[in-house]
């Protein structure tokens, strides 16, 4: 149990996601579809472990998290508008983090990876890992949305 739980971490804190949990991006009906090949011809190997395989990338590693101009974050799977910049803050954490989503963006699940309860984010349109929802972000929400910046893309006002 013990040799699980560091292979565990080990995968995750490597941005092994897709590893540590066995898992697959949210099933289910979503408007937006393609088949494994697909999302492999249109994503790197990155995107696709992370937008497909529920993975993490690299802290600090998304140049979208020091992204400071007024615009839009999308889903790079559909190019559904997900996060406004007005409610992007800089949590320190290293991934791109909201405060909240646009309405009717993302939906929720439980994650019950790594020994602990998280609520993970996909697109709503696709599926795709967006990343995790956690209770210490800034008021009014009170929400930290920490976000892949791989499974976004930027667009400008």
């Amino acid at each position: 149990m013990l040799r699980r739980h560091f292979l565990q971490t080990a995968a995750a804190a490597l941005g092994l996601g897709a590893l540590a949990r066995g898992s697959i991006a949210a099933e289910g009906t979503f408007e937006v579809t393609r088949s494994k090949a697909e999302w492999k011809a249109m994503l790197t190997s990155l995107e696709y472990r992370v937008m497909r395989e529920e993975g993490t990338e690299r802290a600090f590693s998304s140049p979208l998290n020091d992204e400071k101009r007024a615009g839009m974050f999308h889903c790079k799977g559909c190019d559904l508008a997900l996060y406004s910049s007005q409610h992007k803050y800089d949590s320190g954490t290293g991934w791109p983090s909201f405060s909240q989503a646009q309405s009717n963006a993302v939906e929720t699940k439980a994650d019950r990876t790594l020994f602990m309860v998280r609520t993970e984010c996909h697109c709503r349109r696709c599926g795709s890992h967006l990343g995790h929802i956690f209770d210490d972000g800034p008021q009014p929400t009170g929400k930290r949305h920490c976000i892949n910046g791989v499974s976004l893309t930027f667009q400008a006002a």
